[in-house]
């Protein structure tokens, strides 16, 4: 199971953004091009008041502060160069996580969803819908936001596929302000499949993939969760991918490149599975050779020597 996808994640609220600009982002694409990736997927076009691309709305509305670059435009420009296709985040203004009412995530996105669409709709790398709401369980609202949502994308873009990421409330989803790697009362394999066969009866007409988040559940448990997944998956007639995250949940520094063996056993777990696509979170902070952190330069050479050896 190779790595064929990549979220880009500009806004980087919880890890450091390393200030790149066109000619950084144009050597990134390269490397994510020799190592297969052929999907990226900007994982928010905005988060509270900073935001990727200059929307009039957002910036008039939720006093969002207006980009130096556009870089939905040049994510745009570089997929299209390197013929990826581009998958489009929506925003996230923040309030769901401090209230739990989603309600203003819809609300908000229909007026982001169509400005988006008539400033970039027409162009050729734009492939797909991202909804960014992160949910794990049956969260108050979310089947009705997330039908919303991708109904929404669906319609204006002619039925472009819809993609989501939730989390597996496993042991090791914690908050990444926490001080803690684990907690005790994580979700059984039984919990989360009657949950998410709920949610994806209420959703599965409105979105087209799910790629579970594989980072908050123990190793050994990697199989038990991901043959559910791609039941459900199946049975909804979704597509299965998996969210391979390529940064560590098991050290206290929150967050660095992951062990290429763990990443490993997270790859062969989902192709046994028979997962349809593996994406990861994300290769330009913890796979680029032109990473900040060094450590992710060697985990880029580890992972090509693998996909030179398949």
């Amino acid at each position: 199971m190779l790595i064929t996808g990549t979220f880009i994640d500009e806004i980087s609220h919880d890890i450091p953004h390393q200030n790149w600009g066109p000619i950084e982002w144009d050597k990134d694409f390269q490397h994510m091009k020799a190592a297969g990736i052929d999907t990226v997927i900007v994982i928010r076009s905005g988060y509270r008041k900073f935001i990727t691309y200059p929307s009039v709305y957002l910036i008039k509305e939720y006093g969002c502060y207006p980009p130096p670059i556009d870089l939905i435009d040049l994510y745009l420009q570089l997929a299209e160069k390197y013929s990826m296709n581009l998958y489009f985040g929506l925003y996230d203004s923040g309030i769901y996580w401090d209230t739990g009412n989603m309600q203003v995530e819809i609300d908000v996105n229909k007026f982001v969803i169509e400005e988006v669409w008539k400033r970039y709709g027409h162009r050729k790398a734009f492939k797909g819908w991202y909804i960014s709401t992160e949910i794990s369980r049956k969260t108050k609202g979310a089947v009705e936001a997330f039908s919303s949502l991708g109904n929404m994308c669906k319609q204006i873009s002619n039925q472009l596929p819809v993609l989501i990421s939730p989390w597996i409330d496993g042991k090791k989803a914690v908050m990444a302000a926490s001080g803690t790697l684990s907690k005790l009362d994580a979700i059984s394999v039984k919990e989360h499949e009657q949950e998410w066969d709920e949610i994806f009866s209420g959703i599965h007409q409105s979105i087209d993939a799910v790629a579970f988040q594989d980072g908050h559940i123990d190793y050994s448990e990697l199989d038990q969760f991901f043959s559910v997944n791609k039941l459900l998956a199946d049975k909804y007639k979704l597509q299965c991918w998996t969210n391979a995250e390529s940064f560590d949940r098991d050290m206290p520094i929150k967050f660095l490149p992951i062990k290429f063996e763990k990443l490993k056993l997270k790859l062969e777990a989902a192709k046994r599975a028979g997962y349809d696509k593996a994406i990861t979170f994300e290769f330009s902070h913890f796979m680029s050779p032109q990473s900040s952190y060094i450590q992710a330069h060697h985990l880029y050479n580890r992972y090509m020597e693998y996909k030179q050896n398949k």
